[in-house]
């Protein structure tokens, strides 16, 4: 049949190309590895070999208790020196492996290599719910290597649970880490896990992790999970119970390869000629001994006590300055009744407060004739060069005259109907009555000369100084908030606390706060700084009365009174405060200007006020006073991030600190009537001429030129100090220039306030002396030094100590509470300072 006869056709076909086909390849046999097992006990020394055709199985069980924690350590060592071809190690457990090779290879920095032929590790114990149970463990040893002999050690981990404030000491390397388990007892929430060592070096890492399975406890990947910190002599970690569902942790400790992280040195690095880059370094026995510690952390009642304790201190304030109120208004009723009841004119007033003075004839006799010397520019057309000094060897005392009524006062016109307050737009001194080279280069000025522009206009000139720096708290201090949150958010996420350099020996945690008590101790200065601003307020009102009522005392007497400076001070203050406690939310190296801008601009606004009270007239703007503060802070910065150790900087820094020192030297002297152009080299050079060369005469300005000089010479010294020390903490360099000023210039204030016979009330005196003493007990606590962002993580830690105050405040939180009251009691200083004047007629207060 066809059908058929084509079906065997094709069959035959298929076989022919069946047959035609290459024979299949041989496949290789596997090879069968020899498999050694062996039923290990603990504390036993297993010294044998392997190589690529054996594999060791060492089987081990051991009981477990439910209640019950037993450490399980594994030790080996390889004899063998093969370091391309490793001995592998594999742990094999219930709900874990466990695998490591030896020698390990370990990373440094620059992708360094360190091995190490000794490695021990401890087992991570899984959990058992029998109340006792058998659990088995596998330790299999394996190679590639033709021969590679071993010792092997199996052991229990004797304290292997920490007791509470019991001591335990250990030893640790970088290829056999240590961990230990704590378990929370009952009725504490919190603990604070203390780790110690009496050797700085080698670099460790102390590492807080959940109980769970694996336990990172390498160098290479301790930072994957929980809390940790580098150490070198002492390390401190507060742990919460509500961040643990187990209700307990390890305590993992990690000896680094490299001290680096802690700022030791880098090794040297041996590369032999015929060595690999890659090859590994043995780093032999790189041990360390440490001793750590767990001990319950403060209780909630400890929270809410010291919290009370903080306000009832700066609350105390409050009520202090209310009685002393009540008892000043009480004082001031009975001298309103004594004094209607002698029916006294003005002057006898003034007798009876012992406010009555006495001044030369010869001053009140020149009036405004005397054209003083150094005037360079704005002057007359005969002399634009400069003039001398024509009444250099005048003698005058400082004293003043008693007899001279406030009616002829009162009887002066005053400047009081302009219709601009603009300062630039009309000049109150008016040029056709009295030039102001003649007014402000007399030999010896009077408040009432540099007090003669409108009032309403340097009201708003210094009102300006308030709202410029309520403007700048705000725009500074969000960005600072969000960034300092943002930072407390990857502390809390990464668990890495080395960014934050805390005392945390005494840093106690509030919600995702790590250390409340810091950022609480600055409330201080946000309440004292309040209350300043009320204070103010309550003057500004009384005067604001006075002056409606016309009182002559409050028109023409005592020192003008101006509060735009001082609420520009108080702002300050709280804002200090307010920025203070973001710097402690984290303090660090990137972020200490958020704590220091603020002081700076204390210390300007300080030193402006006490030139303001004497020469209203021509007291700095505070445009041109913020750009200056502006600057410093610029520097301030500057100086932080590029100033360590350059050379160049601090040659450039300290030029332009000598230069603005000589700048403003010369503003002081001059009242600012010279000028600053192309032709004042050549001014200088005729007035050196004239003075020094042609006629030998002193300066006119005798007391003047006594505090520029001196404030020169220690501004020159500290210019010397950073360009040949070059401190690391900048920062604190440049506030402590600010502060020597300041100090310089209140000084030279007190002794020539005294000099011109003026005295000093009984508050101001109180506040002087106290608010001396609260400065010196505060500067004791800060030259404590519990941190430096100057060092790393680990030697800043070094510096940390344990409370002091309520277990709750360190030094540096008594520190806070003392600055912000001496502050505070510096502003009243400032602000009563010149209240013995208030019944002085303005043209018998001497300017200086």
């Amino acid at each position: 049949m066809p059908g058929s006869g084509a079906a065997a056709l094709a069959w035959a076909l298929l076989a022919g190309a069946l047959l035609l086909l290459p024979p299949p390849p041989v496949l290789p046999q596997p090879h069968r590895r020899n498999v050694s097992e062996t039923e290990a006990q603990f504390n036993t020394t297993y010294t044998d070999w392997v190589d690529a055709d054996l594999l060791h199985i060492y089987a081990f069980n051991h009981s477990v208790r439910r209640n019950t924690t037993e450490g399980v350590r594994v030790s080996v060592n390889v004899l063998s020196d093969h370091k391309d071809l490793p001995v592998l190690f594999v742990v094999r457990q219930k709900e874990a492996v466990v695998s490591f090779q030896v020698p390990l290879i370990l990373r440094g920095l620059y992708q360094r290599k360190y091995a190490y032929q000794e490695v021990s590790r401890t087992l991570c114990q899984p959990q058992t719910k029998a109340e006792v149970e058998t659990q088995h463990f596998y330790v299999d040893v394996s190679t590639l290597s033709l021969n590679a002999s071993y010792q092997l050690r199996v052991t229990r981990v004797e304290n292997f649970v920490l007791r509470t404030n019991k001591r335990f000491s250990f030893n640790a390397t970088a290829a056999q880490p240590q961990y230990f388990k704590y378990e929370f007892p009952e009725g504490v929430d919190s603990v604070i896990v203390k780790v110690t060592s009496a050797m700085a070096f080698p670099c460790s890492v102390i590492s807080i992790q959940d109980i769970l399975c694996p336990v990172y406890d390498l160098d290479n990947n301790v930072a994957f999970i929980g809390m940790y910190q580098t150490m070198t002599k002492k390390a401190a970690i507060t742990v919460q119970k509500k961040d643990f569902p187990s209700h307990s942790f390890y305590v993992v400790v990690v000896v680094k390869t490299e001290d680096e992280a802690c700022g030791g040195p880098l090794p040297y690095y041996p590369l032999s000629k015929n060595a690999s880059p890659d090859e590994p370094v043995d780093q032999h026995n790189r041990q360390k001994m440490l001793e750590v510690m767990v001990s319950p952390a403060i209780t909630s009642e400890a929270y809410v006590s010291s919290v009370l304790f903080c306000l009832s201190i700066f609350l105390s304030f409050y009520v202090l300055t209310l009685l002393i109120a009540c008892w000043e208004s009480c004082r001031q009723h009975k001298r309103k009744g004594l004094l209607s009841a002698m029916d006294s004119p003005s002057l006898d007033t003034a007798s009876l407060l012992g406010h009555s003075r006495s001044i030369p004839d010869s001053f009140l006799g020149r009036g405004y004739d005397s054209y003083g010397y150094g005037s360079f520019g704005n002057g007359s057309s005969s002399s634009t060069e400069g003039v001398t000094d024509s009444l250099g060897s005048t003698e005058v005392s400082y004293s003043y005259v008693g007899e001279r009524s406030l009616e002829n006062v009162a009887g002066r016109p005053r400047l009081d109907s302009l219709s601009s307050v603009e300062e630039d737009d009309y000049d109150t001194l008016a040029d056709i009555d009295y030039d102001k080279n003649v007014i402000r280069t007399k030999k010896y000025l009077c408040v009432a000369d540099l007090a003669r522009k409108d009032k309403r206009v340097l009201r708003k000139k210094y009102q300006i100084y308030f709202w410029n720096i309520a403007t700048i708290a705000v725009f500074y201090a969000l960005p600072v908030i969000q960034l300092v949150i943002t930072y407390q958010t990857v502390v809390n996420v990464t668990g890495n606390q080395d960014i934050c350099y805390y005392n945390f020996l005494c840093a106690h945690p509030l919600g995702n706060l790590s250390a409340f008590n810091n950022i609480l101790s600055n409330l201080g200065y946000i309440l004292l700084g309040l209350l300043f601003l009320l204070i103010i307020l309550q003057r500004e009102i009384n005067y604001n009365r006075a002056l409606m009522r016309n009182d002559t005392h409050a028109l023409e007497c005592g020192i003008p009174k101006h509060f735009g400076l001082f609420y520009a001070m108080g702002t300050a203050l709280m804002m200090e405060g307010l920025l203070s406690a973001c710097y402690h939310v984290c303090p660090n190296y990137t972020n200490f200007q958020f704590d220091t801008s603020f002081m700076y601009m204390i210390a300007g606004l300080c030193m402006l006020k006490l030139y303001q009270k004497r020469h209203p007239d021509i007291n700095a703007s505070a445009y041109s006073a913020y750009a200056c503060l502006a600057l410093v802070i610029f520097f301030s910065v500057v100086g932080v991030v590029f100033g360590k150790g350059n050379t160049a900087f601090w040659i450039v820094f300290s030029v332009i600190h000598i230069l603005a020192t000589l700048l403003l030297s010369t503003q002081l002297y001059y009242m600012g009537r010279w000028k600053l152009d192309s032709g004042i080299l050549r001014r200088i050079l005729h007035v050196l001429y004239t003075d020094c060369v042609r006629q030998c005469s002193g300066p006119m300005y005798v007391d003047r030129m006594v505090l520029l000089v001196m404030g020169n010479i220690i501004n020159w010294s500290l210019a010397a100090y950073g360009l040949i020390v070059r401190p690391n903490d900048f920062a604190s360099y440049l506030l402590a220039i600010g502060i020597c000023n300041l100090l310089l210039y209140f000084a030279f204030y007190i002794i020539m306030k005294l000099r011109s016979g003026e005295r000093i009330k009984l508050i101001p005196l109180l506040c002087i002396i106290s608010t001396s003493v609260v400065w010196g007990f505060a500067l004791f606590f800060f030259f404590q030094g519990l941190s430096t962002w100057q060092k790393t993580p680990a030697e800043s830690r070094e510096h940390n100590r344990d409370c002091i105050l309520l277990d709750f405040f360190d030094d540096h939180d008594i520190w806070h509470f003392l600055s912000s009251i001496a502050m505070f009691g510096s502003f009243l200083v400032l602000l009563t300072l010149d209240d013995d004047l208030d019944c002085i007629q303005r043209d018998k207060i001497y300017v200086f």
